[in-house]
């Protein structure tokens, strides 16, 4: 790495700059997008109206909207009313700067012939780019691929901050970035970190297995000479490199299914189990925009890392604060993160053991899916068992006020059971029961000093 690069370190200080300036955007998607439900006026509402103080009203000047500066020059107040300003905003605005600049120290490591393999994203299945002065040589894929993942990186910091705060993630912050990756991946189509299909020696030896039954097994056929042609076939399928746009969007959309469809699974068997939401739906959304970006492969190293982050994050502030409603989004941009910077590393850790099952991942997902239901009701159990269940329970639903319940109301606020009606015959037990003979004979304007309703005979 080019540690000591002049160039370099300018490189990296003007996407410090850059990130600053982004992390002022963001700092607007963060407060705009949840207030508003419809999409395209969220989106509208990013740019309209302009930036004001919500106190006075007053527009925020250009000198005064400088990200990180602006805030300090300002000591943190309203330069109208002297409203308090919040130090979340430069505090956002550095972490995004930060991040620009650490994520192209991981992922553009060097200018050098080496850039590729230095790469924190670096694959041996992955792209190589093209020849060295054109648009998609192997410095500028890395450059393209840089930017590619910064727009991820981008939607997961709104995300994250906005789940956090409301535990909700808007389809405003998911899906445009959605778009983006699957329009980025089709149109460009080498941006990937791993090809949709490949095969390493330790998938090769899987196949082997998978040949031998099939020989013994299946049939002569299509299906029986397709299996056993991979067995020991190392590499990628031609196909990929023959239409590298094509691959590039199936890529993409098998990443959306993969990584909302697991997502989905865990949110269904947690309803199912808990008797209640487990997940929001807004999860599902969140990993199928970051599977549209990293393929689904991607996405199920992302599911792993988040599990483990959130075990590792979660417990401990459940011990202190006992919050049972742990949003979930945060430690999905997490796992993309640690996949994104330490991909060179973990991804082969996981074809080797993994990916390297073949067609057994479908009935191993399925087995967790068990076993996560299993898990679930038996702490279901134990919670009912020793009083714990509480947090578990369904929320009492609170019912709607209908035009009837108004009318019954408005009836149980008349006492009068003689409004409007002619005074009747009526033993004066049914009155006493009711609470209602002193108030009855108080009214009757014919037998109020007896107290007592006229009698047939009298």
């Amino acid at each position: 790495m080019n540690f000591l690069s002049v160039e370099y370190g300018v490189v990296l200080a003007g996407l410090f700059v850059i990130g600053a300036v982004f992390g002022s955007l963001l700092n607007v998607c963060i407060y705009r997008l949840p207030t508003e439900e419809r999409f395209w006026k969220a989106l509208r509402y990013l740019v309209y109206p302009p930036s004001h103080c919500p106190r006075c009203q007053q527009r925020i000047a250009a000198y005064d909207n400088i990200p990180i500066a602006g805030w300090l020059l300002l000591r943190g107040r309203c330069r109208h009313c002297r409203g308090t300003i919040s130090a979340r905003y430069p505090l956002i605005e550095l972490f995004t700067a930060s991040l620009f600049a650490a994520m192209y120290w991981f992922e553009v490591p060097d200018w050098g012939w080496t850039a590729l393999t230095n790469s924190s994203v670096y694959h041996a299945a992955g792209p190589a780019g093209g020849p060295a002065g054109g648009w998609m040589s192997p410095v500028c894929l890395l450059h393209w691929r840089y930017a590619f993942h910064m727009v991820l990186v981008i939607g997961l910091v709104v995300a994250t901050f906005i789940d956090i705060d409301l535990r909700i993630i808007p389809d405003a912050v998911t899906l445009p970035v959605m778009a983006i990756g699957i329009l980025g991946n089709w149109l460009v189509g080498q941006l990937y970190v791993a090809p949709l299909w490949y095969q390493t020696p330790p998938m090769a030896f899987q196949a082997n297995a998978f040949g031998f039954l099939a020989k013994d097994f299946l049939p002569p056929g299509a299906l029986r000479n397709g299996i056993v042609g991979l067995a020991g076939w190392i590499g990628v399928p031609g196909w990929i490199t023959a239409h590298p746009h094509w691959h590039g969007l199936a890529l993409s959309l098998a990443g959306i299914v993969v990584g909302g469809g697991c997502i989905w699974a865990v949110r269904i068997v947690g309803h199912w189990a808990l008797k209640r939401e487990a997940m929001g739906f807004g999860d599902v959304v969140l990993m199928a925009m970051i599977g549209s970006f990293i393929g689904w492969q991607g996405t199920l190293i992302v599911f792993v890392l988040a599990l483990a982050s959130a075990v590792v994050v979660a417990v401990p502030l459940w011990l202190v604060w006992r919050d049972h409603e742990l949003p979930y989004g945060p430690y999905l941009a997490l796992g993309t993160l640690i996949l994104l910077i330490s991909a060179r590393t973990v991804w082969p850790w996981f074809d080797s053991r993994v990916f390297a099952m073949g067609p057994l991942l479908i009935p191993m997902g399925l087995f967790m899916a068990v076993a996560l239901a299993a898990m679930l009701f038996t702490w279901r159990w134990i919670q009912r068992r020793f009083g714990w269940g509480g947090s578990l329970m369904p929320a009492a639903e609170v019912a709607q006020w209908l035009p009837g319940d108004q009318l019954a109301y408005l009836a149980g606020e008349n006492t009068d059971d003689r409004q409007g009606q002619w005074p009747r015959p009526e033993w004066p037990g049914l009155q006493t029961g009711r609470g209602q003979l002193h108030s009855h004979a108080w009214r009757s304007a014919t037998n109020h000093r007896t107290g007592h309703w006229p009698t047939r005979g009298r």
